[in-house]
């Protein structure tokens, strides 16, 4: 009787084995047939990209995001609320205009920063000014008098406009090391001088508004084909606006050989005083285990010279395409699925270190954060983050996944902390086991990433439905393990830069009232 007992209990375990098995594979198989056959990725990125547009800290499209995605995911079944974590200074892009007068006529490519003091609809129209060469603060508290009722020029001459991918296919060795000799000399020339003034590039700004200048054009090349990364301003009452790379040399030169040129510079916009801000936050609760959260992560702002398609559009699409099919394929997760959207990740992770720091019951329930913020390319690194342990579980969630989607992936265990960089970081400073899919470059740091060129048509989306299907099977697999993830932290090694040893990063205290400076 005990031998028959026994062979029917091993027979039910082998039948239960095989059913979780065949449950496993089956919900595998309908998450890749639902992100390759019914993919909402081009639709989702039309409207959050090309209708909405940027997504920048405070402004009236930053909001409408927000509720766009609360929306969305409402047609799909998911609750989802923004919850404000803070507020900002608000602000709103208006027309922008820049063209030379002087001494002959041309619209140029150009537009204002972030958060620019706004002109009036006539604009200002004035000389340009280059900084010379000072020897010391004191010669250029002597020369500073020179910019009143200037537009002062502040970013240097590039010698040349074109890649240094392009002059390795094209020129000869010798023209190509002789010119990375001279930009080098250049380069180190212009901080030299910017040092000897006594300020900083980033300050710098606010010494020529207070010396009576009238505007600030700057270009801040990105080192690629007609890209210039756009940031702020910097500036309480004039214009500040960044210019091609082409048209800003053309207008340097013309100041250096006494051409004395002018521009005129329209940059309308609104202030619209302090506004909430908000984190967009999705959940699919947990059946068996409600308190532990398997979180989607993405930043949601961008900054604002184009419309910010992969930083991080590409990691916003990413989470909610892996939110649906996880609804539609999964409904019941053994886990709490929670979706964050977070905001003001470029000033500083502002949104998601608030969440952080606001919900600690979540931060301790966490079983993994699966974060998404290096551009439209396919997922080709997973490091551990520090955690001693994250090799046994990232192990077991990756060894479900098909081949097709994890083959290019490099995985470093433990790996070390990540300090900065993105969201993911917000949450391991806190000890709760957070991991970055790292993608493919497509060229990221010098044509899309913070640049005007960061739209739409950049998006891959055959690498960004690779990454979907691959985030929503890394979550089921986070859902459905039997084990809580530890949190153990590895022994850190000796820092290199400062010859001590490492230390596991403090939590950031995040700023909760932005841009009011």
């Amino acid at each position: 009787m005990k031998k028959l007992l026994s062979i029917l209990a091993l027979t039910l375990l082998l039948c239960s084995t095989i059913v979780t098995a065949q449950t496993q594979k089956d919900i595998i198989e309908a998450i890749e047939k639902e992100g390759n056959g019914n993919s909402q990725l081009e639709q989702l990125a039309y409207e959050l990209m090309d209708l909405n547009g940027p997504r920048l800290v405070g402004t009236p499209e930053m909001k409408t995001a927000h509720d766009w995605a609360i929306n969305t995911y409402k047609k799909w079944g998911i609750s989802a609320e923004n919850q404000q974590w803070g507020t900002w200074k608000g602000w709103q892009r208006g027309i922008t205009h820049v063209d030379m007068v002087s001494p002959r006529i041309a619209s140029l490519h150009a537009t204002q920063l972030a958060w620019n003091p706004s002109t009036d609809n006539k604009g200002v129209t004035a000389s340009l000014i280059t900084l010379p060469i000072l020897a010391d603060s004191l010669a250029f508290v002597k020369w500073l008098p020179s910019v009143k009722g200037k537009i002062v020029m502040v970013s240097m001459l590039q010698p040349t406009g074109r890649p240094d991918e392009n002059w390795e296919e094209y020129a000869t060795k010798e023209s190509f090391e002789k010119m990375k000799s001279e930009r080098d000399s250049l380069e180190k020339i212009w901080r030299q001088n910017i040092s000897n003034t006594g300020y900083t590039s980033r300050n710098i700004n606010a010494a020529f508004e207070k010396a009576g200048a009238v505007g600030i054009a700057q270009s801040r090349w990105s080192e690629g084909f007609g890209a210039n990364k756009i940031f702020s301003a910097g500036t309480e009452k004039i214009p500040a606006v960044d210019i091609s790379l082409e048209d800003y040399g053309m207008l340097y030169r013309m100041v250096e050989h006494g051409a004395n040129p002018q521009i005129k510079i329209v940059a309308e916009s609104k202030d619209l005083g302090k506004v909430p801000t908000f984190n967009t936050i999705a959940t699919i609760p947990g059946t068996e285990f409600p308190d532990e959260y398997v979180i989607l992560s993405a930043h949601f702002d961008s900054w604002d010279g184009a419309t910010g398609a992969t930083d991080n559009g590409t990691g916003t699409i990413t989470m909610l395409e892996a939110a649906r099919i996880l609804k539609k394929v999964y409904p019941n997760p053994k886990r709490t699925i929670l979706i964050g959207h977070w905001g003001s990740e470029e000033q500083g992770l502002n949104g998601s270190s608030s969440f952080v720091q606001d919900h600690p019951e979540i931060v301790a329930g966490v079983q993994a954060v699966l974060n998404q913020d290096n551009g439209t390319g396919r997922v080709v690194n997973l490091s551990g983050q520090g955690f001693l342990h994250a090799y046994d579980y990232l192990g077991r969630w990756l060894e479900a996944v098909p081949e097709k989607y994890k083959n290019e992936i490099e995985t470093t265990f433990p790996g070390s902390p990540g300090r900065g960089g993105s969201d993911y970081a917000s949450f391991v400073a806190a000890g709760a086991p957070a991991f970055s899919l790292s993608s493919l470059s497509w060229d990221y740091w010098n044509y899309t990433w913070h640049t005007n060129l960061d739209t739409y048509d950049k998006i891959v989306f055959d690498d960004v439905r690779n990454n979907a299907i691959l985030t929503a099977i890394l979550t089921y697999m986070a859902c459905e393990d039997p084990e809580k993830t530890s949190r153990e932290k590895a022994v850190l090694g000796i820092n290199p830069r400062s010859g001590e040893k490492g230390e596991w990063p403090t939590p950031r205290t995040p700023e909760r009232n932005g841009g009011q400076e």
